[in-house]
């Protein structure tokens, strides 16, 4: 130890030593990096970096053993072997990388402290062939302990570097610090060989022994060494700090390549070895297949999700496809871990070394679940269009912008009676149509005739929408022919048989204008023809007459012999009016029911009125229906053009009014419109209208007549008495206008609302004065009368025994029983009931004795002949005494002077009403009850 000191301190020039210790720590971590780097890769390149490491190390070696002797002083001058300085070179550089290699292989147990020997074993070989390389006058002789333990150094340091260098970072001890310490354990190896080495060289000078070889001074030696190691040492620096470079860009470009992988939301790409075998399976490949990182590494994708047993078989397939070809693709249902299926486009690429060797594939799985479906769609939507087009009633062509036929369906075929050999894509639409003319004509026409057929299809494809006709060439069927259109300048045809749909239109047609019952023209048919004829009438100055007529006894035909016999009547009326008109050259409609009309033109009127006579008489001829004949009682009202009106509603209106006059006359059963006979008629359809809106209107009011106790005056109650407020006309009489609500049914609604009005006036009074009411006969036949007054009585809260309900016997003489019995189911409401008009019309003292009325009502016409008839004194007498028998209190009504009032007083009359006691009026204020 201390010789290896002393010749440190004594034979040594500590500048060129430092030079040499520069040079070694600067290789030593040139060598180490490049060793690091060549750890990283493989195959040729690996080889690559193993060389570069050993000249970086190799010459590191060379380099500070040259300058560290350089700064030896053995006391004597001092050469160098060129031949042996070469080849220390070459073994420093060749057994460095060969130590390299075997210490990054781990090809075996120990082979990076292997390795690590052997590396120092070639900085001991060099620095002792090194040694051998110097000339000097005289011998070298070497201590053989020290010269073993400078081999031992450098094999122990050696070993200790490239353990070193091949610890995982992180791995060993949790600390980087073991790697990085890899170049101070090679100086150590390098440094500690040299000098121990040195400290066992000993020089005896032999003058007799020449010096040869180089003999450059050591300051210019030691120069050029150190530039040429600076040099050689930053080249291979250079290469690992630009290798590290395009190592991190790789890494940063892997890194963003991977997150860009494993973000793709419906593709897998994943890495597979040569044989198959799973080797990357990334993040992407775990979202999209749901299978963990453990569970298929190292296995066949194909063999983990498959479906059905066909795709492994496949996918083997592609694989050795993608071996020889680069590259393979296939489709499959496959399965993830969650047991869903999908369908997977997977794409196989061969993945290759430089040199051609196979590394493996890249798989690249894409999600089609949605494109399948869209395709599967799209084959079921083409399917079903396909069958659609050919089983659909109509003929269709497609035809492109040149005329051809694209495409046919076979319907096209059957209504034509076509070959469908004949029908093929291509042919023009002028030989189609060529074609079909002359098979529905038997023969060839004259070439005109085609143009002239092509021309009228090709006038119609070309207007913008296109367009449709009805093809003539059938006399037996009518073909409907649409031409539309499409964007690529192309058209397509229809053809429908439409026979049937234009007799079932001309059958519609029909029927609107016709009655469905006898065949007849009906109302709109009539009223068409009317115009047409009023005005020729009034264009040729000639007469039009219109007649309106029905059946006097139809009702009692359906009531006694049944509706069909009716429908019979009426069939049979028809077919005869039916022959009359084509003799009599008239027009005769049916406008409903037993409702008959016609018309025609005269130039006199004396033509006119024998033609309606014709009319008549043929209308009464006996009609047989069953075992029986009919003899029919006509109705008929006539009206003439232009005397009776100008248009058809006037003559149809006219001729109705004439109808109606001669039904109500006796014995008139044909009536001409006389303006001053059928006025009244007219008067009462006008009021009859006005009626419809009156109520709605709000045009009715309600007015009340007091009745009071004859003996005490007081008041008993009032009678509520219906005005109407025309807008035209002003106050109407109920006398002129409840008739005719009658007839109409309109009494129904108002009666209704004099009766609801009534009650909610009484209840205002705040009393118990009863409220009289009269109610119509037609009302009485409703079936809801019941439920109406009930319902009255319930939503106005008057009392029911404050309600009187005022009758006269013609209101029950029709249906005597039911009127009775529905009276009583009144009077269990308890609401009360009066007799009215007593002792006129159909009264009788059977009514009386057949229902318990509640009051009898005299009629004012016995009380205003009673001052100056006896027998009208008479029977005013006879009725308040047939009262008392009876225990029903009497009330007279038309009481207007003092002696009629003191009569009834005379007599023993309970309650009177009348001017005399108070006028009707339309408000009441608050009332005591007597």
């Amino acid at each position: 130890m201390y010789r290896v000191l002393y010749c440190l301190r004594d034979q040594h020039d500590w500048k060129l030593v430092l030079l040499a210790a520069t040079i070694c720590v600067f290789s030593s971590i040139v060598a180490v990096l490049i060793i690091e780097r060549a750890q990283s890769t493989s195959g040729v390149q690996r080889m690559h970096w193993v060389l570069t490491a050993g000249a970086a190390g190799g010459f590191g070696i060379w380099a500070t053993h040259f300058i560290a002797m350089l700064a030896y002083n053995p006391g004597v001058a001092t050469g160098y072997d060129l031949r042996l300085t070469l080849l220390s070179l070459v073994c420093a550089v060749g057994i460095t990388a060969g130590g390299i290699e075997i210490g990054i292989s781990r090809g075996f147990r120990y082979a990076s402290l292997i390795g690590g020997a052997v590396l120092g074993a070639g900085i001991a070989t060099m620095h002792y062939l090194g040694m051998m390389a110097l000339n000097l006058p005289g011998h070298v002789v070497w201590a053989p302990d020290l010269a073993s333990v400078a081999i031992g150094l450098a094999l122990l340091f050696g070993a200790i570097a490239m353990w070193a260098v091949n610890q995982p970072a992180g791995k060993v001890l949790k600390h980087h610090w073991i790697i990085r310490s890899a170049p101070f354990w090679l100086v150590l190896a390098i440094v500690s060989l040299h000098f121990t080495a040195m400290g066992a060289v000993t020089v005896r000078p032999d003058p007799a022994r020449a010096i040869g070889g180089l003999t450059l001074s050591p300051g210019s030696m030691s120069l050029a060494i150190t530039f040429a190691a600076i040099a050689v040492l930053a080249l291979c620096a250079f290469a690992v700090i630009s290798g590290r470079r395009l190592d991190l860009m790789r890494d940063e470009s892997n890194r963003r390549f991977r997150i860009l992988l494993e973000g793709l939301e419906d593709t897998a790409i994943f890495l597979l070895d040569p044989q198959g075998r799973v080797t990357d399976w990334n993040a992407g490949g775990d979202r999209n297949n749901g299978y963990p990182v453990a569970e298929i590494t190292g296995r066949v994708y194909a063999d983990v999700c498959a479906v059905d047993t066909n795709f492994p078989v496949r996918y083997r397939e592609a694989l050795k496809k993608a071996e020889l070809e680069g590259r393979a693709e296939l489709e499959g249902l496959a399965r993830r871990a969650d047991g869903k299926q999908f369908w997977g486009q997977t794409l196989l690429r061969a993945l290759r070394d430089g040199e051609g060797k196979l590394l493996g594939f890249a798989n690249i799985t894409h999600e089609i679940t949605e494109r399948k479906a869209a395709e599967d769609a799209v084959r079921t939507s083409a399917r079903n269009l396909d069958a659609a087009i050919s089983y659909m009633p109509i003929g269709l062509l497609l035809f492109d912008r040149n005329e051809h036929l694209i495409l046919s369906n076979s319907r096209f075929a059957e209504l034509y009676g076509l070959d469908p050999a004949v029908i093929q894509p291509g042919m023009t639409f002028r030989a189609l149509s060529d074609h079909i003319v002359t098979l529905c004509l038997g023969e060839r026409p004259d070439e005109s005739i085609l143009a002239r057929h092509h021309a009228r299809h090709m006038a119609l494809i070309s207007q913008p929408g296109g367009g449709t006709m009805l093809s003539d060439l059938y006399q037996s069927r009518s073909m409907s022919i649409s031409h539309r259109p499409v964007a690529d300048g192309g058209w397509v045809s229809t053809f429908e048989d439409v026979t049937e749909r234009r007799v079932s239109e001309a059958r519609i047609q029909h029927l609107a204008r016709h009655d469905a019952l006898t065949g007849l023209p009906n109302r709109t048919h009539f009223n068409d023809a009317f115009e047409i004829e009023l005005a020729r009438a009034a264009q040729n100055n000639e007469y039009l007459g219109m007649v309106a007529f029905d059946i006097a006894q139809f009702k009692e035909i359906n009531d006694r012999l049944g509706h069909q016999a009716g429908d019979e009547v009426l069939k049979k009326l028809a077919a005869r009016l039916v022959d009359h008109a084509h003799v009599d050259g008239r027009l005769v409609a049916r406008f409903g029911g037993d409702e008959f009309n016609s018309m025609r033109r005269f130039k006199h009127l004396e033509d006119l009125r024998d033609a309606v006579q014709r009319l008549y008489d043929c209308t009464c001829e006996p009609i047989r229906v069953g075992d029986e004949d009919i003899v029919l009682n006509i109705n008929m009202g006539i009206s003439i053009y232009p005397q009776d009106g100008q248009t058809r509603e006037v003559l149809l209106n006219n001729a109705d009014l004439a109808m109606q006059r001669a039904k109500a006359v006796t014995g008139r059963a044909l009536c001409y419109y006389d303006a001053g006979m059928d006025e009244a008629a007219r008067e009462r359809n006008a009021i009859a209208k006005d009626l419809k809106r009156a109520l709605k209107d709000d045009e009715f009011r309600l007015f009340y007549q007091v009745q009071q106790s004859v003996v005490t005056g007081e008041i008993t109650g009032y009678e509520a008495l219906i005005r109407w407020k025309h807008p035209v006309r002003g106050f109407i009489s109920p006398i002129d206008f409840i008739s005719i609500a009658e007839d109409s049914g309109a009494i129904v609604e108002i009666g209704a609302w004099v009766l609801r009005t009534a009650c909610r006036e009484a209840v205002s009074w705040n009393n118990n004065l009863k409220i009289a009411v009269n109610l119509s006969p037609v009302q009485l036949n409703e079936i809801g009368l019941i439920e109406t007054v009930q319902e009255i009585l319930i939503e106005t809260g008057l009392s029911p025994s404050r309600l009187e309900l005022e009758i006269t016997e013609s209101t029950i003489i029709g249906d005597k029983v039911r009127a009775l019995h529905l009276l009583r189911q009144i009077k269990a409401l308890g609401v009360t009931i009066a007799i009215d008009d007593f002792g006129t019309g159909y009264a009788s003292l059977d009514t009386l004795n057949s229902f318990p009325f509640d009051k009898i009502k005299i009629d004012r016409s016995f009380l205003m002949e009673a001052d100056k008839s006896a027998q009208a004194r008479a029977i005013v007498r006879a009725i308040l005494a047939l009262g008392k028998s009876l225990d029903i209190p009497v009330l007279a009504e038309g009481v207007e002077t003092e002696a009629q009032l003191g009569l009834l007083r005379e007599e023993g009359c309970e309650e009177a009403q009348g001017y005399l006691l108070g006028r009707p009026v339309e408000f009441i204020g608050t009332v005591k009850a007597a």
